[in-house]
């Protein structure tokens, strides 16, 4: 078991689920990994851990969303885990900064907010969703992942968003 795998199943065994449904999932998480020592990693063709960020902008109210290449849906920053990250959290925050150009994101919290699995055309993503605060005056630049990225009003982004998206966004809104 790798460092990444090891820091993946600690915060999955502490963390505090907001209901039944996500400790439910919490628990097939935690099931998954131990069954599949390579479910951090894109290779593992039944499934893996992924990570990602809502990046928020708490003063304006407003979120950032991608309008993803591949899915063509308008989704959270996130994707897979690489060999050098140690953390989930960790690889949150760098997918957040490599599909914003968002640098000085922080965590909302040190802890997901959500889990959220969905098939995808590679394979099943077992994602770990956390929330992301963008530095005063952040700029987006979009990456080569994306058709379009913009900030959103919270009541817009959820009119736009998919239900993941959405209920990501109601659990961050409800920590702030």
């Amino acid at each position: 078991m790798n460092a990444l795998h090891h820091d993946a199943v600690g915060v999955l065994d502490t963390w505090q689920a907001p209901d039944a449904g996500q400790d439910a999932l919490r628990e097939e998480y935690l099931a998954y990994l131990a069954a599949h020592p390579d479910g951090m990693w894109k290779p593992c063709a039944t499934g893996h851990i992924t990570a990602g960020a809502l990046v928020i902008d708490p003063p304006r109210e407003r979120v950032l969303l991608t309008l993803h290449a591949k899915l063509k849906m308008w989704l959270q920053m996130g994707g897979h885990c690489e060999p050098e990250d140690t953390t989930v959290a960790g690889t949150a925050l760098r997918e957040g900064v490599e599909e914003s150009g968002i640098e000085g994101l922080r965590l909302l919290v040190p802890h997901p907010v959500q889990l959220d699995r969905h098939l995808t055309p590679c394979a099943w993503h077992l994602d770990v969703q956390y929330a992301a605060v963008a530095p005063e005056g952040a700029a987006p630049v979009i990456s080569d992942e994306s058709l379009d990225l913009r900030w959103f009003g919270y009541d817009e982004a959820a009119e736009k968003a998919d239900g993941s998206v959405r209920s990501l966004l109601a659990r961050t809104r409800a920590l702030l």
